[in-house]
């Protein structure tokens, strides 16, 4: 048991924790990819890495890392070797067909016609 006043280090159950694999020489903990919530709804925004032996202890470092300053309702920790991606190389697989740009918001030129609106608005109160 924890003799800690802090709510937050009695809850963590450490004791529990101990028994994780201990690093040794010349080892290095796992990187753990975090990913944070602002508000329940919203998605999960990446937000950076912690290295911890273990993803519940990787939780506690990330909650003390990233959730601290800023109002968070949840977090994710990945481990980073998890995650399977494009290389960078593969973007051009990405590409949009030339033909099909009205996907695109940057096919719709409405930017011309708000600041020519704001600028016959500004003439007119002149």
């Amino acid at each position: 048991m924890q003799n800690s006043l802090d709510p937050r280090i009695r809850r963590s159950d450490l004791d529990s924790a101990s028994g994780f694999n201990q690093v040794g020489e010349n080892e290095n903990w796992e990187t753990f990819a975090v990913f944070h919530q602002d508000k329940r709804g919203d998605a999960h925004v990446f937000v950076g890495i912690v290295h911890a032996p273990d993803p519940e202890l990787a939780l506690v470092f990330a909650k003390e890392q990233y959730g601290r300053r800023k109002k968070t309702v949840n977090m994710w920790v990945v481990r980073s070797t998890d995650i399977y991606t494009f290389r960078h190389e593969d973007e051009d697989m990405f590409a949009t067909v030339p033909e099909k740009n009205y996907r695109e918001a940057s096919g719709y030129p409405v930017r011309k016609r708000i600041n020519k609106y704001l600028h016959d608005l500004e003439e007119a109160h002149s």
